[in-house]
């Protein structure tokens, strides 16, 4: 995959030009103001809602933050991720604690570059084609990657989270 020089860097992309990860950036329309769902999403730029993933960030029970990355279209299973991260449960954070905690607006979150890394688990059906899309760090912007380059991005892990 080739990487898209005319869309301005968000810190998602430096990390991974960094580590010299192969991505593609695409753009698709937003108007600022407008809710943005991952379904919609996938849709604009053409792609299976199947390999389109979305950030969730959750908080553990001991108080340490968590980061699931599931297809926009399905929900995740909050004991699944729990397990999934050694946790008693977890809960998602608020909606106001989502740019404070990882750096991203809502609709705009990557699970590469957040201030701080966090534990981050991918759900399994991403092993199951060469490339998936995440959020590329802000609202308008995927980014398209194989699913062990993002694993390796984010030194997350692979396991069962969504809910049947």
């Amino acid at each position: 995959m080739a990487k898209h020089n005319a869309i301005q860097k968000t810190n998602a992309m430096r990390m991974l030009d960094k580590a010299r990860t192969a991505y593609e950036a695409r753009e698709y329309p937003h108007k600022p103001g407008e809710p943005v769902d991952g379904e919609t999403v996938a849709a604009l730029l053409g792609q299976d809602p199947a390999r389109v993933f979305k950030t969730l960030v959750t908080q553990g029970a001991g108080g340490g933050y968590f980061v699931f990355v599931v297809p926009v279209a399905a929900t995740l299973d909050l004991k699944k991720a729990a397990r999934a991260v050694g946790e008693k449960s977890v809960a998602m954070i608020p909606v106001a604690r989502i740019e404070p905690v990882t750096g991203y607006v809502r609709g705009g979150c990557s699970p590469v570059g957040m201030k701080k890394a966090f534990p981050t688990v991918l759900d399994a059906t991403a092993a199951d084609g060469d490339a998936i899309m995440v959020s590329g760090g802000r609202i308008g912007l995927q980014i398209q990657l194989a699913p062990a380059d993002l694993l390796a991005a984010c030194g997350g892990k692979l396991a069962d989270l969504c809910a049947e």
